[in-house]
């Protein structure tokens, strides 16, 4: 049983990947969701304005909401899990701020979630936090000038290369620095109940403790990373504790379906597959 309060996007660089990109959202929508969230949606850090104008387009054709979009993380699919920590990537970062920032005026998104980026052989980690902080508060600036929020995720170990961000603890050491070092109170954990349980953290600590400093949940079973109900996590306690504490943002889905997309979502009712609007929106 899921409590009535929660909402739920579903994430449509991971689901729906049967059809091309820009056809996902109205698959989305025939499932009844009216919620989604993207990865980077563009192979490059700025793509071409026909790009851009083709995924928004794809949204409002769809009658879907975009509430999650990742930051420019380099190539995902060759194994690249952000560049925001990597020097030498610093312009390319910072030129496809301009693109989010306009893709989120014209959505409505005010959720990002920026990547960290792998350890780099040969540069120490020092300088590549260093780096880090900084594009960080010139990101959480970006996206604090539209109203959004800043997300940070730690990332499954051994899945996804030499990512340092492993354990809520050091998202949580991350934002402390942003706050203290550099004036930014716009930032949040995003806690992905996959990659923080293969990790090692107790999900429904990391849920009851630190919920005041998480932006943004993401969902996928363990150990295989499919849809609620092929592994081991409970995900009717999960989901009492968001609901029980207050948590008010979206759930994401973010699982690789065992099978076709469509055929997975039996355990969510379609009453929580809904858009539901910000009280800001609901004033308006």
């Amino acid at each position: 049983m899921i409590p009535g309060g929660l909402k739920f996007d579903i994430n449509l660089s991971i689901l729906f990947t049967e059809v091309p990109l820009t056809d996902r959202p109205a698959a989305a929508a025939e499932a009844g969701f009216g919620a989604v969230e993207f990865w980077w949606p563009f192979r490059d850090a700025v793509p071409m304005d026909r790009e851009v104008d083709d995924f928004v387009d794809s949204l409002a054709a769809a009658g879907t909401r975009l509430v999650g979009l990742n930051l420019f993380a380099g190539d995902m699919p060759a194994g690249e899990r952000g560049v925001l920590s990597v020097p030498g990537r610093e312009q390319e970062f910072r030129s496809s701020l301009d693109v989010l920032t306009a893709i989120a005026e014209r959505t409505g998104c005010t959720a990002f979630n920026a990547l960290y980026g792998q350890r780099v052989p040969g540069i120490s980690p020092r300088r590549q936090d260093e780096l880090a902080l900084e594009n960080l508060a010139l990101a959480a600036d970006a996206v604090g000038r539209i109203g959004g929020t800043l997300l940070i995720e730690p990332l499954a170990q051994g899945e996804n290369g030499q990512y340092p961000l492993l354990r809520a603890h050091q998202v949580l050491s991350i934002l402390d620095r942003l706050e203290t070092e550099a004036g930014v109170f716009n930032a949040r954990m995003l806690a992905d109940v996959y990659h923080l349980s293969r990790n090692g953290d107790d999900i429904l600590e990391v849920l009851t403790t630190m919920l005041p400093r998480i932006g943004h949940v993401q969902i996928a079973d363990v150990p295989g990373r499919h849809e609620p109900g092929t592994g081991a996590l409970d995900f009717e306690e999960i989901f009492r504790v968001l609901a029980e504490h207050g948590y008010a943002g979206y759930v994401g889905l973010e699982y690789r379906p065992s099978r076709a997309s469509a055929q997975t979502l039996g355990w969510l009712p379609a009453t929580l597959r809904l858009y539901h609007p910000s009280n800001d929106e609901r004033r308006s």
